[in-house]
């Protein structure tokens, strides 16, 4: 059993208790392999109403698929996620992102990507979201789980439009089918409430 099939356990103590902003739209930015499946997963969540690939922890000049590809700009793919905090939480993005969206035990690399830009981090965009992030990461470490996921700071920038919605627009590629599509199939297994076709 892979490690990540027993965080939905440790994560069930991370739900904080605290009132949902007033605001109806916040963003969340988090980096976790290749964008493609990340923005897939998220895309499906109840409560989500955008997701964006992307690079963040470099700098503008560098934020291109060449150059990060390249692992010399300090960026890693990540995606940015507009959601509605009265429908979903922070700590409930996280949730997904640590159970079913990639593998955070996994140290710049995800599946068959290898490198930096493919690190976990989470770029809180906020005090209250770093500290969130903070508190989970706290309790899957005191549950054993070996979590390679950093909290970085870095602004996030779009990535070339051949990427977005990469896997709703070529569902039969090889790399989604094998990489992205089961995490999809998985994010409705393990969160049918908040799984939205």
């Amino acid at each position: 059993m892979r490690p990540k099939y027993l965080f939905a356990a440790a994560l069930a103590a991370t739900a904080l208790a605290s009132p949902a902003p007033a605001a109806r739209s916040e963003t969340a930015v988090l980096a976790g392999g290749c964008f493609w499946g990340m923005e897939a997963v998220f895309e499906h969540v109840q409560g989500v109403s955008n997701v964006v690939s992307g690079y963040a922890g470099g700098d503008a000049k560098s934020a291109n698929y060449r150059d990060v590809s390249a692992e010399r700009t300090g960026h890693a793919e990540a995606v940015r996620i507009t959601y509605d905090p009265s429908r979903i939480g922070y700590n409930d993005l996280l949730a997904i992102y640590f159970s079913v969206a990639h593998d955070p035990t996994q140290v710049n690399r995800q599946g068959p990507d290898t490198g930096p830009s493919y690190r976990s981090a989470i770029f809180p965009q906020d005090a209250r979201q770093k500290a969130i992030a903070a508190e989970v990461i706290a309790r899957l470490k005191k549950q054993g789980v070996k979590v390679a996921t950093k909290i970085e700071s870095g602004t996030f920038y779009p990535a070339e439009a051949y990427h977005q919605d990469y896997a709703r627009k070529n569902p039969n590629d090889r790399y989604i089918v094998i990489n992205d599509a089961p995490k999809v199939k998985q994010l409705k297994a393990k969160y049918p409430a908040r799984f939205k076709g």
